[in-house]
């Protein structure tokens, strides 16, 4: 395999993509793959995931095929590589067997650098034959998580990619590119897809730019009312577990005031056409969806992810809210929670006709990592701990302190001694045998006379009574037992608790425990924040810069220019550019090509193409 100099990938970087230097572990993942080695990259979504292997694509000879899950996701990238100049194809359902054909007959004339294709295409006889006759330099497997059992979107169609790969001569580079997976999804990948001596890299989970929050309203609607009226002119997607949900919340809000659309499977395929596009070219500023819409979703002005109830798996979470701030501008995340999430979510579980399973055993082992990822999302929405650490920690990442920005460290909050409470909980559960839930636990230690305590005999317990606190105090401890690791829950149908590994540290080692306890939330002034490209880095970063530095006025006329470039070929705005290239126009003010060629994301393709409306515009507002 040929060696690529640093100035040469420096030079593709800036030429296909606009950037004068690599992220953070992208330069690493590049490096990797033009090596010759298997890799698997695991970035937060928004880090550049597609760079990774898009430059390796340009500059190896011969065709990469990449493996993606949706055509929503394909089309968006082919849109954004036709953008910047990279020739490029997809073969999905939707087209027919003569542009089928076609593909093949420029892909073997060596017309296309990439070509993406469902999984479900891999082991078919004629696409294999294809395959076959083809230089193929690169297999990408996008989304790699759907080939484990243990991700959040297992998909029996990613079981075959190895089969494939094993079929191509010479073997082609592999690699592999997920957002969100913990170290046993991360082996169960290389393990799966036969990855052969793989670099194997974590960027590192962290979103710096959004802000998590979980809230707990007592009248959900009205929390989501105030929240929207915060945020008017803001984009946005709320996430809802059911279809008759998703179907109420979208007509209560379009009753508001505000332009939403409904997204979920029950409606008909034109119907959700219309509104993800609606969404995607600004005609609607909130979609209001189940889990079935955002894979592929490259949106860049997304300003905030909510989810109106609690999510099934924190990785589902962190991708879905991974949506919001793509561009690095500040976003919320947010969680508005309740107890009955718990019982949507394990009715949805158990009741499942959406997956198929190869066997009964199959169908109780995986819906059983179901309900244990439920509980750890449960703990997230119920931990008074720094929310961003929980998810970091969560991903196996140590982080070194709380991060002071999301919901949790943004409120107030005192120490309790929990130390006597917490004896008494763990005591409670080690003579209860480790046989009840949660539930259970509480009334026997607050004194209830229900009939499944006296059913059982419970009430004749030594811990029978024996806490004076209120529920939600027992409750909060238990959570917090639960998220250190002195009590253990069970992952089957339904949960009980037993002591965890650390549960002697307090029953004989006698420690001090203590727990934070959130109160009113901080008010604090903010200032406006903006992004520049930092030089040093070569990204965009935050910095705190006064809203003044940048012209509000000339920033919505470069919008209208951007729209007005992209209706004329059909295009969402941010595949021509985002939001933070148009700021830096704004801040650098170019008047040349040459100027122009420094703004973030400006490629030789988009110079040609752009340069000259956005420099006139400048121009012409600089007159004025």
């Amino acid at each position: 395999m040929s060696n690529f100099s640093s100035a040469r990938r420096s030079e593709a970087l800036k030429k296909y993509f606009g950037h004068s230097s690599f992220r953070k572990e992208q330069e690493r993942a590049v490096e990797s793959i033009l090596s010759g080695r298997d890799t698997l990259c695991v970035m937060p979504t928004g880090a550049g995931k597609s760079v990774c292997f898009q430059l390796p694509a340009m500059l190896f000879d011969g065709v990469t095929i990449v493996i993606s899950p949706l055509i929503s996701l394909m089309k968006d990238q082919i849109d954004s590589l036709s953008q910047n100049g990279i020739p490029c194809a997809c073969i999905n359902s939707l087209l027919s067997l003569s542009e089928i054909k076609d593909v093949f007959s420029n892909a073997k004339k060596g017309k296309y650098k990439l070509i993406y294709v469902a999984p479900e295409r891999l082991d078919s006889d004629w696409f294999l034959s294809f395959a076959k006759n083809l230089k193929i330099s690169i297999v990408v497997v996008d989304e790699a998580h759907c080939v484990s059992q243990w991700g959040q979107d297992f998909r029996t169609s990613y079981t075959k990619i190895s089969d494939f790969v094993s079929q191509i001569t010479p073997r082609s580079i592999v690699c592999a590119f997920t957002a969100t997976a913990t170290l046993r999804v991360r082996t169960d990948i290389a393990e799966m897809l036969k990855l052969q001596n793989p670099e194997i890299i974590v960027s590192g989970f962290d979103r710096e730019n959004l802000n998590f929050e979980v809230r707990r309203p007592a009248k959900k609607f009205e929390e989501l009312s105030s929240f929207l009226k915060e945020r008017k002119d803001k984009n946005g997607i709320i996430y809802c577990l059911t279809r008759k949900t998703v179907d109420e919340l979208s007509e209560k809000i379009k009753n508001l005031g505000f332009n939403a659309a409904p997204y979920h499977a029950g409606l008909t395929a034109q119907d959700r056409h219309k509104n993800q596009e609606d969404f995607i070219f600004d005609r609607v500023r909130i979609i209001v969806a189940t889990n079935a819409f955002g894979m592929g979703i490259n949106k860049s002005n997304v300003s905030f992810v909510l989810h109106y109830n609690m999510p099934k798996d924190i990785e589902s979470y962190y991708q879905e809210a991974g949506r919001a701030g793509r561009d690095g501008s500040p976003a919320d995340a947010v969680i508005l929670y309740s107890g009955q999430d718990i019982r949507t979510n394990l009715f949805l579980i158990n009741e499942s006709k959406d997956k198929q399973y190869s066997s009964p055993e199959e169908e109780i082992y995986l819906k059983s990592l179901e309900r244990k990822r439920l509980k750890e999302m449960d703990l997230y929405c119920n931990t008074h701990e720094c929310l961003r650490h929980y998810i970091l920690k969560y991903f196996g990442e140590a982080p070194p302190g709380e991060c002071k920005a999301c919901g949790n460290c943004n409120c107030k909050s005192d120490i309790k001694d929990i130390t006597v409470l917490s004896q008494k909980i763990l005591s409670c559960v080690f003579r209860m045998s480790g046989n009840f839930g949660k539930n259970t636990v509480i009334d026997v230690l607050k004194r209830s006379k229900n009939a499944r305590v006296q059913r059982f005999a419970l009430d004749k317990l030594s811990t029978y009574g024996i806490c004076e606190e209120h529920r939600t105090e027992i409750q909060d401890a238990i959570t917090f037992l639960l998220v250190n690791g002195f009590l253990d829950m069970t992952n089957g149908e339904f949960p009980v608790l037993k002591l965890g590994g650390r549960a002697n540290e307090i029953l004989k080692d006698k420690i001090k425990v203590e727990m934070k306890l959130s109160a009113k939330k901080q008010k604090e002034s903010q200032e406006a924040q903006v992004y520049q490209e930092s030089k040093s880095a070569g990204k965009i970063v935050k910095s705190q810069i006064s809203a003044g530095a940048i012209d509000q006025k000339l920033f919505a006329n470069l919008k209208a220019v951007r729209a007005k470039l992209a209706a004329a070929q059909n295009l969402p705005a941010y595949i021509i550019f985002h939001d933070s290239a148009l700021l830096d126009m704004c801040v650098k003010l170019p008047k040349t090509k040459e100027d122009f060629s420094q703004i973030s994301g400006v490629g030789a393709q988009k110079l040609a193409k752009y340069a000259d409306a956005f420099i006139n515009e400048i121009r012409n507002y600089s007159r004025e």
